[in-house]
């Protein structure tokens, strides 16, 4: 798995960046308002070779791959820069592939030549970027792709939106040179359209990424009420939700061009849905950063009503973004095809490895042979879904601890081997908490406890013969752990807990609480506390049962002079908040992309059993845009939490990819959840066993999701401390 480009991409992007700063400030931007058009950074970019980037070697180009220009749009949206550059790019690769002498011109930035993105048999007359200063329009008419020469019939240039080089043509009045004709040239017009979606998709995402650092720098200088207004969540949370969709939809155009180069069979939906993706998120972004700035967003002194008006500019002089949503129902579900571009070099990629496939592989074959119908009907996701004897099963197959060390007992597969193995479980039906907590506490105990608790604890864990849960919130305290108040005192050599613990999940089962103790109460809450595992079958624990409307029990549980030996205590004295954290960095990323999936599925299920009409539900366009829509969650969900993932292997700095990748799968499960129970409704209501069921249960078991593990509001406010540089964000 890689999310770095290549030190010689990195050279490219910082030379590009540069390039743009300089070239492409807002006083240039502002400059070419007038003709939308900035003729010297044109030439400038000619210069670096940016018009070179996707022509072949041998046709005196660079050779380089699709991610390289990728890069080139999103420093492009960084900076807003005036001209028709995507178009560009794929003109030039277009051109060179059919040897057209306009391309030398083009590379060399004496001449602009852009794209017309509709076939002309059907949209004779239409918008074209870059149209009053081309010298050139390459455009496709059925089964001919024409160069129409504008040097003699320049595009007439009106007011527009954002002030670019806009023109309508009416092309039925010019004249055009065939240059190439019948299904191959017209695969690879086609295929020039679908790299132009990509790399108009690339410039929103920095566009957007650049209206964000903007919003966020404005919110830590201005203040209300004699505080920064980004201490203020109304302003920070939008903005923290934002940048999972701006980093999600930059993700998108990577793993589009990911799946070209692997041959995926959805390659072409992913394009669809990247384009889609990022037009949308684009649209909000800009439109929360200038809400940012108040009134001064909407004066003209300010930079970002630019950028609000270049998100719109840009993607929409190919019509409406929804039809990209739509295009991607089509190919997802109404088996439509499309060409697509070369690709070249893509360093990112999204692999698990050889390890991981061979441990879903041992997986797959332990549950072939054990897994049986009754085990599988009363699986759940939740501790009810509990089977002692399989987790027994689970634990002499080395099936529990997968990431445990050898000298722990475990296995010491890597973390995307793990992850693979949570995708593997889920496919079988069999993902609930019980072993992912056993683990969890289980390594804190080999990290931080004494060889008595290892001996008494650990090791009955690691046989698979007992079981723990986390008792880390109270009544009253919430997400705030640090506000404990369950007391431990010392008791002779021992200690002596009181207190309650609230949601409790699994002490009904289990045999092992890892509880979060206040241990003094006169300093700081987050220094006072220590953390103990305490034997829930010791006198004086009472477990209380708490019912949810998700078909999953909780607990609410009490301690009343419970005693335990100072060997069961974890880590220092006060020391509780530091074994607490080191027990959180075990974990790597985190997310619902998994059960996303599985309800997605379950949503396509129905969507060909229910009939409307005659016809199946999936046939309808709403319904594929809808299941569209829920698919490319899926893929943002799994692509937040592989960088999160990714980041926690490589060590790369902690800016939340974490909570990103927690606070958008819960957030995007529930509305999901939501929209396919009303999609396939009223079947969806039934809790009969299979597709209908899952929908069912998948909508009461995503509301949880956003509360459980830290609330999406804990989460934001990380994000918009680590990841935008926001200040604390919790008034």
């Amino acid at each position: 798995m890689n999310f770095d480009l290549t030190p010689d991409q990195e050279m490219m992007r910082d030379q590009f960046a540069r390039f743009l700063t300089k070239h492409s400030s807002m006083e240039r931007v502002r400059a070419a308002q007038a003709t939308g058009f900035d003729a010297n950074l044109w030439r400038g970019l000619a210069e670096l070779g940016a018009f070179s980037i996707r022509v072949p070697e041998e046709k005196d180009g660079l050779g380089l791959g699709l991610i390289v220009a990728a890069m080139l749009m999103e420093e492009a949206g960084r900076t807003l820069v005036s001209g028709p550059l995507a178009e560009a790019l794929v003109c030039a690769r277009l051109l060179a592939k059919w040897d057209q002498p306009m391309l030398a011109p083009l590379t060399g930035g004496e001449a602009v030549v852009t794209l017309a993105l509709h076939d002309l048999e059907t949209h004779p007359v239409q918008w074209v970027a870059g149209g009053t200063v081309a010298r050139a329009i390459l455009a496709r008419k059925g089964p001919d792709v024409l160069l129409f020469d504008m040097s003699a019939h320049p595009g007439r240039a009106e007011p527009s939106l954002a002030s670019t080089a806009l023109a309508e043509i009416d092309f039925v009045t010019l004249p055009g040179a065939v240059i190439a004709s019948g299904a191959q040239a017209v695969a690879i017009f086609q295929a020039g359209i679908e790299e132009w979606k990509l790399l108009i998709a690339a410039g929103l995402a920095g566009l957007s990424r650049e209206a964000l650092k903007l919003a966020a720098a404005y919110a830590c200088e201005r203040k209300q009420f004699d505080q920064l207004i980004g201490a203020y969540q109304a302003i920070s949370h939008p903005l923290a939700d934002l940048l999972c969709d701006v980093d999600g939809g930059k993700f998108l155009v990577w793993k589009a061009i990911r799946d070209i180069a692997d041959g995926a069979a959805d390659a072409g939906a992913t394009i669809a849905i990247a384009a889609w993706w990022n037009a949308d998120a684009a649209a909000r972004t800009v439109a929360q950063a200038l809400h940012t700035f108040g009134g001064y967003g909407l004066t003209t002194e300010y930079d970002i009503h630019l950028y609000n008006l270049r998100a719109k500019a840009w993607p929409l002089v190919a019509g409406d973004p929804r039809q990209w949503l739509e295009e991607a129902g089509r190919r997802l579900y109404g088996g439509e095809a499309t060409s697509l571009p070369p690709v070249g070099e893509v360093p990112v990629n999204f692999d698990h490895g050889e390890e991981a496939r061979e441990l879903v592989a041992e997986i797959d074959a332990f549950f072939d042979a054990h897994m049986t119908p009754e085990i599988r009907a009363n699986a759940h996701y939740s501790w009810e879904g509990h089977n002692p004897a399989f987790h027994k099963k689970l634990a002499e197959a080395g099936l529990l601890f997968l990431g445990w060390s050898k000298d722990m007992g475990g296995r010491g597969f890597s973390a995307y081997a793990r992850n693979a193995a949570m995708e593997a479980f889920e496919h079988h039906g069999w993902n609930n908490p019980v072993a992912n907590v056993a683990g969890m506490i289980g390594a804190m105990i080999h990290r931080f406890g004494s060889d008595e608790v290892k001996r008494q604890v650990l090791d009955r864990i690691l046989s698979g013969d007992a079981i723990a849960s986390l008792g880390y919130s109270e009544p009253q305290a919430g997400s705030d752990v640090f506000a404990a108040q369950c007391k431990a005192t010392r008791d002779g050599d021992g200690w002596r807990i009181d207190g309650t613990k609230m949601f409790t999940s699994g002490a009904n089962l289990t045999d092992y609480v890892l509880m979060l103790t206040r241990t003094n109460p006169d300093v700081p809450k987050h220094k006072g506390l220590t953390m103990f595992i305490v034997p829930l079958k010791t006198e004086g624990v009472t477990v209380q049962p708490v019912y949810t409307f998700q078909d999953e029990r909780t607990n609410i549980t009490f301690y009343d002079g419970v005693r335990i030996p100072d060997s069961y205590r974890l880590g220092e004295i006060d020391g509780g908040v530091r074994t607490m954290s080191a027990g959180l960095e075990l974990e790597h990323g985190g997310g619902f992309a998994k059960v996303q999936r599985a309800m997605l599925r379950a949503g396509e299920t129905l969507a060909r059993e229910i009939v409307q009409a005659g016809r199946p539900l999936i046939d309808q366009s709403q319904a594929r845009m809808r299941l569209a829509r829920t698919a490319a969650n899926v893929m943002v969900s799994d692509l937040l939490a592989w960088r999160s993932l990714w980041a926690g292997v490589e060590k790369k700095p902690n800016l939340a990819y974490g909570p990103m990748a927690k606070l958008f799968s819960s957030e995007k499960f529930l509305s999901d959840a939501r929209d396919l129970l009303d999609l396939t409704a009223p079947l969806s209501l039934s809790k009969r066993p299979g597709a209908a069921g899952l929908i069912n249960q998948c909508y009461r078991h995503a509301q949880g999701t956003t509360i459980y593990g830290g609330t999406s509001e804990i989460h934001r406010s990380m994000i918009a401390e680590r990841g935008l540089g926001l200040p604390r964000t919790r008034a």
